[in-house]
């Protein structure tokens, strides 16, 4: 899979109970919660600045929510793109997350009524490829499942979790060999 060799800033969205009691999401539509607004508007004041030009989001509600914090303080419209919707975890939503998250991201296993990370990733890669084609630079609101897939197809470690709502300046690789670079956003502390 070939990755538009753009540069990019991706947020997971902000946190919910689920993500607060340890569960799988998938495709629940699962809305922030307290502390994920905080974090929502923490990001976007942190994302002042930056030059980002149009944000595009996942249509679940935490990422929505949280793409639409940072666009009203960016002063920006959000759109949507379906694909970067969360993978469809199947008979695992709502369950507590365990071993078998290794074995779906190394395609050992794939939960009942589940999308395979192979399917995620490919949809993944086309997700951030529409995205960025579109005036830049580009905020991405998504997940964290779909960021496992991208960090896999851009060659890096795949089963490494994104903190919700940690601004991420993504940068092509500087040559041929080279790796995609992933750098945090410094965040001030939650009131």
């Amino acid at each position: 899979m070939v990755i538009n060799p753009v540069p990019f800033w991706f947020l997971r969205h902000g946190e919910t109970d689920w993500n607060a009691r340890g569960l799988s999401q998938g495709t629940t539509d699962i809305p922030l919660n307290a502390v994920g607004r905080l974090q929502a508007e923490r990001a976007a004041r942190a994302l002042i600045g930056r030059g980002i030009a149009t944000i595009v989001t996942s249509p679940l509600a935490r990422a929505h929510a949280t793409a639409e914090t940072v666009g009203r303080v960016l002063g920006l419209p959000v759109s949507i793109d379906p694909d970067l919707r969360e993978v469809a975890f199947g008979e695992q939503e709502g369950q507590p997350m365990a071993d078998w998250y290794d074995d779906w991201i190394a395609g050992r296993f794939t939960p009942r009524g589940a999308e395979t990370f192979a399917a995620l990733t490919a949809r993944a890669v086309a997700a951030i490829n529409r995205a960025t084609a579109l005036p830049g630079p580009v905020l991405v609101v998504a997940h964290g499942a779909f960021w496992r897939a991208f960090r896999h197809a851009a060659g890096l470690p795949a089963n490494i979790r994104t903190p919700n709502a940690l601004p991420l300046a993504v940068e092509p690789p500087a040559g041929p060999g080279q790796p995609w670079r992933m750098t945090a956003l410094p965040l001030e502390p939650l009131a």
